[in-house]
This record gives C-alpha cells, sequence and structure tokens, in this order.
C-alpha cells in the first residue's frame, strides 16, 4: 500500500475518525476535545509509519505477508 494513494488516504481518515469519536465521546474531562485530536493524530501517524515499515521494499522479489 503506498502511502501516497487514496487508499491509503481513506483508511487514515477513518482510522482518525475512529479514534477521535471513541476518546472524545468516553472522556469527561475539561480537555477531551485535545486530548481527543492529539490520540487520533497519533494513530494516524503511528499507522502511516507501520505502513511505511511493512511495504518499504514493495519492489523486492521476496514479499512477506504477515497475516
Amino acid at each position: 500500500m503506498n502511502i501516497r494513494s487514496k487508499k491509503f488516504f481513506l483508511v487514515a481518515l477513518i482510522t482518525f475518525i475512529i479514534l477521535f469519536l471513541m476518546n472524545y465521546i468516553g472522556n469527561d474531562l475539561p480537555d477531551k476535545l485535545e486530548r481527543a485530536l492529539m490520540t487520533a493524530g497519533a494513530g494516524v501517524v503511528g499507522l502511516t509509519i507501520g505502513m511505511w515499515f511493512v511495504y518499504r521494499n514493495s519492489k523486492d522479489d521476496t514479499h512477506h505477508d504477515f497475516d
């Protein structure tokens, strides 16, 4: 999966929305918006780094599936 593709952007957007809503709805602290934004942003950054590590050698002949 190329991290510059539309497919990855859609997956990152869905990840951001899910993490944001989980943290925003389930939090009663006064800074719930900031916490939800930081957690969702960190989730998307982690997803991007993980996809980059997994698919960085996608042009090699030895493709490893982690399923």
